[in-house]
C-alpha cells in the first residue's frame, strides 16, 4: 500500500522538498550512469583504434568497419549497465512515494540489484514499443513515452509481469476518468521543463527533470492512477 504522503495534493514545493531529500541518491545514480557511459565510449575508441592500427586497414575499407563493429560490441555491456543504473533517476521517486521513506543510496541500489534482469527486460520492452510507436507517425511513440511514470512505478513496486505492467499503465492513462487530466498535467510539466532547460542552456534540466519526476509520481497517486 502506498504511503499517505503519496496521495497528498501535488505541488512544486512538495516535489522540490522531496528532491532535496534525495539529492545524494539521485546524484550518485547520475554520476555512476555517466561514468559507466564514458568508460564504454573509451572502450569503443580503444578497440576500434587498436584493431584498425594492427590490421593496417584502409580507413574506408572493410577492416575498419569490422574494427568499429567489434568496438561497438565491446561498448555494449557498458551501455546496458549505464541504462540499468540510469533508470534509478525515475525509480527513486516511485519508491519514495510507495514506501513513504527517504530512499538512501544503499536502498536505491539494493532495489536495483534485487531484480536486475526484470528491469533490463522492462527497459528493452518499453524502448522497443517507443521505437515502433515513432515509426508509426510519431504520435503513438510520444503517447507511450508519457506512460513512463506509471510504467516505472509498476515495474519497481509490483510483481506484475512486464507486459502486465505496461497494459495496466495503458488502462490507467487512457481509460480511467483521471487519465486525460493527468496526461494534460504531463504535457504542461514537460513544457515547463523544456522552457527551464532552454532558458538555462540545458543546465536547468539537471534540477527540473528530477523535480518533475517527483511531481508526476505524486500526481499519479493523487489521481488514483496508481494505488
Amino acid at each position: 500500500m502506498a504511503s499517505p504522503l503519496a496521495t497528498e495534493s501535488p505541488t512544486i514545493n512538495r516535489a522540490w522538498e522531496a528532491f532535496v531529500l534525495h539529492v545524494p541518491a539521485i546524484l550518485l545514480a547520475w554520476i555512476a550512469a555517466m561514468g559507466i557511459s564514458v568508460i564504454g565510449t573509451l572502450v569503443y575508441f580503444v578497440i576500434s583504434l587498436v584493431l584498425t592500427t594492427l590490421s593496417g586497414a584502409d580507413p574506408n575499407g572493410g577492416g575498419t568497419v569490422l574494427a568499429i563493429t567489434l568496438g561497438q560490441l565491446g561498448q555494449l555491456p557498458f551501455t546496458v549497465l549505464s541504462s540499468l543504473v540510469g533508470v534509478l533517476l525515475a525509480a527513486i521517486p516511485a519508491l519514495y512515494y510507495e514506501r513513504g521513506e527517504v530512499i538512501t543510496v544503499q536502498a536505491a541500489f539494493a532495489a536495483l540489484l534485487q531484480r536486475p534482469w526484470r528491469y533490463l527486460w522492462a527497459g528493452v520492452f518499453f524502448s522497443a514499443l517507443v521505437l515502433v510507436g515513432f515509426l508509426f507517425c510519431v504520435l503513438p511513440g510520444v503517447l507511450i513515452v508519457f506512460l513512463t511514470p506509471l510504467y516505472v512505478n509498476r515495474i519497481f513496486n509490483t510483481n506484475l509481469t512486464v507486459t502486465e505492467a505496461f497494459s495496466a499503465s495503458v488502462q490507467a492513462l487512457f481509460r480511467s476518468p483521471q487519465g486525460m487530466p493527468y496526461l494534460g498535467l504531463e504535457l504542461l510539466t514537460t513544457l515547463l521543463v523544456l522552457v527551464v532547460s532552454i532558458c538555462t542552456c540545458g543546465f536547468g534540466a539537471l534540477l527540473a527533470l528530477p523535480v518533475s519526476s517527483f511531481y508526476l509520481q505524486n500526481a499519479a497517486y493523487n489521481k488514483g492512477l496508481i494505488s
